[in-house]
C-alpha cells in the first residue's frame, strides 16, 4: 500500500474536480480561482519535472519563496514525487541561508526571482545542481520549466516511515537543527485533527461543508501543515491570503467557515471595530496556537464574537500535541470547555507526561518537564544522531519520550497548561527566537565582551527580545548602532526591539548569568 501523503490527500478531493479549491487574489487584485483538477494537474507538472532532473532517492528541495498558491502547489509536487520538502523562512538572510543549504545539501533550490543572485551563489557553491526561482506573481523559471511537463503523474510509493519534509528548529546551543518528519508522522496528524476539529464535508455556508481562511505563512507547522493538510484531507475550500490582513479576514468570514491563528493575528482583529458577532456568525471554529494566548485576549474573543477560541499545542518536531475539545471528548468524562489559558487534552494516540529534572513522573498537578510520545513524532535531527539521542528518553517499558524542552503541568481533569520554556526559547508573533543563536552574532561584534537575550511582554506580538550588552574595556558601545548591524544578518522576527549597555551582568554563585532577573527588570518596557 503506498502510504505517500499526497496519496491520501489526493484521495480526499471531492469527487467533481472542477469546484474550486481555492480562492485568492494576485498582487494586482485580480481574484483567482484554482480547481480541485488545477491542482492535481499543476502538482503533476511539478512532480514531472523534479522527476526528470534524477535526482538522488531522498534528496532535499529547499523552498524560500513568497506565499503563493503556487508554493503549496510545490509543496504537493514534492512529496508526490517522493522527494523531502524543506520549507526556509522568507525572512532568513545570507549567513542563515549559507548554513541551511550547507547542512541540508538540497538537490534543488527554489527561491524568489529577486534573490535568485545571491541564493544561487551559495547553492550552486554548497553542490546544488539545480536553482530555479518562483514569484508570488506565478512567475519564474519553475512554473516555464513545468509547463512542459506532462499533467498526469503516478505519485512515487512511499512507506510511513520514509522523510516527507525537514523543518528547522533553532536550538540553545546556536546552530539549528533540521527535524526529519516522516509520511507518517504528517498523515497521522492530519486524520486525527479532521476528526477532532470536526472537520466536515457538509453543513457549512449553503451546503459547501467548512472553509478554511488561510491567512498564515507556510514555512512552518502551523500554516503548511496543520492548517493545509486540514483543508485537503478534508476537500475544504480555502480562502488563501497571501499576507494576513484583518480587513481580509473579516471580508472572508461570511463565506468561511474555519480560521486559524497565532495570538498576534487575533489580538489585531480585536482592534477592528468591524469584528462583532454578526461578522462571524458563519464561522464555525477559531484556533490558536504557535505562542502562549493571553486569557485577556481569550475572554474579549468570546465577548466580540460569541465564539470560544480553541488553542492547541504543538512543535516542529511533533505536529500537534494537545488541545483543547471541539465537541465533548470521551475520554474526559464528555467534557466540552475550552479552557483559556490551557492547551487542552493529549490528542488520540499522543501520550504526555510531567517529569522531574531526574526522569521520574510527577503527581497530577506538579509542574515539571513535559515529555511527549506518539506516530506525530519525529524521527531525529538532520545529521545530528548524539543531539537526537540526548532529546529522547526511555521508559522502564521500553517506550521512548522526547523532551520538548517545555514545563507544564496536567490538572485532575486531563487539562495541559503549558508554564514556561526550560530553554528561555522567546516566541515573538508566533516564531521561535532563540537566545543564544542572537547572542553569538552580537558576541562577535568589536568592542562586545557579553550579551543576554530575554523574552519580555509586548502588546502586540506576546513576547519580544531584549539585548543587554557589556562592553570590554575601554570600548564604547551604541544599542541601536548594534540593532542595526543585527538586521542585516538576521531575519526581522529575531531583532532585539531594545538594546541596553550594561556594565555587568547578573550572576549567580556559579558564574550562570541571571536571565530571570534580566526579564524581571525590564517586564514594564512596553507596557
Amino acid at each position: 500500500m503506498n502510504q505517500n501523503l499526497f496519496t491520501t490527500l489526493r484521495a480526499a478531493f471531492p469527487h467533481d474536480l472542477d469546484t474550486v479549491a481555492v480562492e485568492a487574489t494576485a498582487p494586482d487584485g485580480t481574484p483567482l480561482h484554482y480547481s480541485w483538477r488545477d491542482l492535481d494537474r499543476a502538482s503533476a507538472r511539478m512532480a514531472n519535472l523534479l522527476v526528470s532532473l534524477a535526482l538522488p532517492e531522498g534528496s532535499r528541495v529547499a523552498v524560500q519563496v513568497e506565499k503563493s498558491v503556487e508554493a503549496m502547489i510545490l509543496y504537493l509536487a514534492t512529496l508526490r514525487a517522493g522527494y523531502v520538502f524543506l520549507p526556509l523562512n522568507t525572512a532568513y538572510q545570507s549567513a542563515e541561508i549559507e548554513y541551511f543549504v550547507g547542512n541540508a545539501e538540497p538537490a534543488v533550490v527554489v527561491c524568489t526571482p529577486a534573490n535568485f543572485g545571491w541564493v544561487s551563489k551559495i547553492a550552486f557553491t554548497a553542490g546544488t545542481q539545480h536553482v530555479f526561482t518562483l514569484g508570488e506573481d506565478r512567475n519564474g523559471s519553475l512554473l516555464e520549466r513545468a509547463a512542459h511537463q506532462g499533467d498526469e503523474h503516478v505519485p512515487a510509493a512511499r512507506s510511513a516511515g520514509d522523510l516527507a519534509a525537514i523543518l528547522y528548529t533553532s536550538g540553545t546551543t546556536g546552530r539549528s537543527k533540521g527535524a526529519m518528519l516522516t509520511h507518517g508522522n504528517l498523515q497521522s496528524n492530519a486524520e486525527t485533527l479532521k476528526d477532532y476539529w470536526g472537520w466536515t464535508a457538509a453543513g457549512g455556508p449553503e451546503g459547501r461543508g467548512d472553509v478554511l481562511i488561510h491567512a498564515l505563512p507556510i514555512f512552518h507547522v502551523h500554516g503548511l501543515f496543520v492548517a493545509i493538510h486540514g483543508a485537503l484531507i478534508n476537500g475544504s475550500k480555502m480562502v488563501w491570503l497571501a499576507k494576513f490582513d484583518p480587513k481580509a479576514v473579516l471580508a472572508a468570514m461570511p463565506r468561511a467557515t474555519v480560521f486559524m491563528g497565532v495570538p498576534t493575528l487575533y489580538v489585531r482583529l480585536l482592534a477592528e471595530p468591524g469584528l462583532t458577532r454578526e461578522a462571524a456568525r458563519n464561522m464555525r471554529l477559531f484556533i490558536a496556537g504557535s505562542a502562549p494566548l493571553l486569557i485577556e485576549t481569550f475572554k474579549e474573543w468570546q465577548e466580540r464574537t460569541g465564539h470560544t477560541i480553541l488553542e492547541r499545542y504543538g512543535m516542529s518536531e511533533t505536529i500537534m500535541l494537545t488541545s483543547n475539545p471541539y465537541a465533548a471528548d470521551a475520554r474526559h468524562g464528555g467534557q466540552d470547555e475550552r479552557r483559556g489559558g490551557t492547551v487542552g487534552f493529549p490528542l488520540p494516540g499522543v501520550g504526555l507526561r510531567v517529569v522531574d529534572d531526574a526522569g521520574q513522573p510527577l503527581p497530577t498537578g506538579e509542574i515539571g518537564n513535559i515529555q511527549v510520545q506518539g506516530p506525530n513524532v519525529f524521527v531525529g535531527y538532520w545529521r545530528m544522531p548524539e543531539k537526537t539521542q540526548e532529546e529522547f528518553a526511555a521508559d522502564a517499558h521500553g517506550g521512548r519520550w522526547f523532551k520538548t524542552g517545555d514545563v507544564g503541568r496536567v490538572d485532575d481533569r486531563g487539562y495541559v497548561s503549558i508554564v514556561g520554556r526550560s530553554k528561555d526559547l522567546i516566541i515573538s508573533g508566533g516564531y521561535n527566537v532563540y537566545p543564544a543563536e542572537i547572542e553569538g552574532y552580537i558576541n562577535e561584534m568589536p568592542g562586545v565582551a557579553e550579551s543576554a537575550l530575554v523574552g519580555v511582554p509586548h502588546p502586540d506580538f506576546g513576547e519580544v527580545g531584549v539585548a543587554v550588552v557589556t562592553p570590554k574595556a575601554g570600548a564604547q558601545l551604541d544599542g541601536d548602532a548594534i540593532i542595526a548591524q543585527l538586521k542585516g544578518k538576521l531575519a526581522n522576527f529575531k531583532i532585539p526591539k531594545r538594546c541596553f549597555i550594561a556594565a555587568e551582568l547578573p550572576r549567580n554563585t556559579m558564574g550562570k548569568v541571571q536571565k530571570n532577573l534580566l526579564r524581571e527588570q525590564y517586564k514594564g518596557l512596553f507596557g
